[in-house]
């Protein structure tokens, strides 16, 4: 099953027979919930009628109109932040957007990041559970993580990463022109004692690292290129671009100085993984950034 992020989350659905009826009322009758996780859930946007998301308890239904219920949202309370966006939520685990600026986990004092977000987010929706870290992204890059819910989970997730995770893709926007439409990177990376990760064509006692790429859109100045990730070594897209002359926009650590958007310009965009309970193939995607794509324009 694919999830748009933009259109995220699994439904009941019902059609209504009998009419003119509240919602609320028809929602008691059909639905295994209290009336408290009722509103709650329409609160929280997880209703639609007809297609639109209603949030008025007393929305008068007419026979004939279709109702959805959200399963992911009925545990919910409304989540707001500027830096984490939920795209998909079970008892098991998580998966959130996030945007650059936040760090994936705690490093040092009081620093912005991913899990204590969402373990704040846990603990006023009365969940019992903390968020597991199992893959990170980079503090200025955005896009597509999971996080589990539970030990468990996170262990399985961890120990079968590469068997789980069958497709995950970036997009970037480079420095320069691409001469390449499609290709494949392949060496070895290795940090050094500066914690800077550098490359070996040959085997330097590092970890072999395999990058897929196809460039989408160019201009003499900059190149939109997809990257599909087969190995997941620290820093490896920024490093391989590089290596190919044509460093990620906005990289300090790797860049050349170019930075037309202010930012660190890479993006997860793609994550399809099999669910580790579940096995279920779970297929998430984002929008590539606007500001990306106007600069092709």
């Amino acid at each position: 099953m694919r999830y748009n992020a933009n259109n995220q989350g699994e439904y009941d659905h019902f059609n209504v027979t009998e009419g003119p009826q509240p919602l609320l009322e028809f929602l008691l009758e059909h639905v295994k919930l209290s009336r408290t996780k009722i509103k709650q859930t329409l609160h929280g946007q997880g209703i639609r009628v007809n297609g639109k998301t209603v949030t008025q308890f007393d929305y008068m239904l007419q026979p004939g109109m279709k109702v959805a219920v959200s399963k992911t949202k009925r545990n919910q309370q409304p989540f707001k932040s500027r830096y984490v966006k939920i795209v998909y939520e079970d008892r098991w685990l998580v998966v959130i957007e996030k945007q650059p600026g936040i760090l994936s986990m705690a490093a040092g004092h009081a620093s912005l990041n991913v899990k204590s977000v969402l373990d704040d987010y846990f603990k006023k929706s009365h969940q019992n559970c903390t968020a597991h870290v199992v893959h990170r992204l980079d503090r200025d890059t955005s896009g597509l993580m999971i996080y589990a819910k539970d030990m468990e989970t996170e262990q399985i997730l961890e120990h079968h990463w590469h068997d789980i995770v069958y497709d995950r893709r970036y997009v970037a926007v480079l420095s320069g022109e691409m001469e390449q439409d499609e290709g494949t990177i392949e060496n070895w990376l290795k940090d050094n004692k500066a914690y800077i990760t550098y490359s070996s064509p040959v085997d330097n006692g590092g970890k072999l690292a395999i990058t897929h790429f196809m460039t989408l859109d160019r201009t003499t100045e900059h190149s939109l290129v997809e990257f599909r990730l087969e190995t997941g070594r620290k820093n490896q897209i920024r490093v391989h671009a590089a290596d190919m002359g044509h460093p990620v926009c906005g990289d300090p650590k790797y860049g050349n100085g170019d930075n037309p958007l202010g930012r660190l310009c890479l993006h997860a965009f793609l994550l399809c993984f099999n669910h580790p309970i579940t096995r279920r193939p779970m297929e998430f995607e984002t929008t590539i950034p606007a500001a990306f794509k106007h600069l092709f324009k």
